[in-house]
């Protein structure tokens, strides 16, 4: 957990996100099992996770418009590099950039990262706007989850033997971030092939 590390990166990060929001509109999508998913979703970056009833992947083309998802911004993945580094992993080139958007109510259940091809790579999941709980378990979605605070400019990195970790984050709670408004964003950062 690097507190506050995102917060040197801070206007670059919040245009970059407005123009590849211009771009490739979040969007609320779909589970195999036909349920709509209460996070809005967009990507950048070589590839984008998408889910629908044909089941989760990653596409380099946004289904929306059938164009090629926004190139992922330098100060993207100098964040996601440099925070990779700190941890122990250097090296860390991302690929994709899954970009969801919480507002109050909006959760993600438990779940593994498991669509990459290598998963050796880290993730990197940075938090702006509102504060999160974010759940990480073990394992096995039954194992006993500790709970994190997550802040404005927070970033959480893990990889190695608990890069398949059961992950999620509790129902937003209604507030109002002076830079975001009523909303939590996070980029999380992965290589997927």
């Amino acid at each position: 957990m690097l507190r506050g590390f995102a917060l040197s990166f801070g206007d670059d990060l919040i245009a970059a996100l407005r123009d590849i929001v211009t771009q490739a509109p979040f969007r609320r999508m779909h589970t195999p099992g036909g349920h709509q998913m209460s996070v809005a979703m967009t990507n950048c970056g070589s590839f984008g996770w998408v889910t629908d009833r044909t089941g989760y992947r990653y596409d380099p083309n946004d289904p929306e418009t059938a164009k090629p998802w926004p190139p992922m911004p330098p100060s993207f993945r100098a964040l996601a590099g440099q925070a990779a580094a700190e941890i122990g992993f250097g090296g860390f080139a991302p690929e994709v950039c899954l970009i969801n958007r919480y507002v109050p109510g909006a959760r993600m259940s438990l779940h593994q990262d498991k669509d990459e091809l290598d998963l050796g790579a880290p993730i990197v999941s940075v938090s702006l706007g509102l504060p999160a709980i974010f759940l990480f378990g073990g394992m096995k979605r039954s194992d006993k989850t500790q709970r994190f605070r997550l802040e404005h400019g927070d970033v959480a990195v893990w990889g190695g033997p608990a890069r398949l970790a059961f992950h999620g984050v509790a129902p937003l709670a209604d507030g109002e971030h002076p830079l975001m408004g009523r909303q939590r964003i996070n980029l999380t950062f992965r290589k997927a092939r």
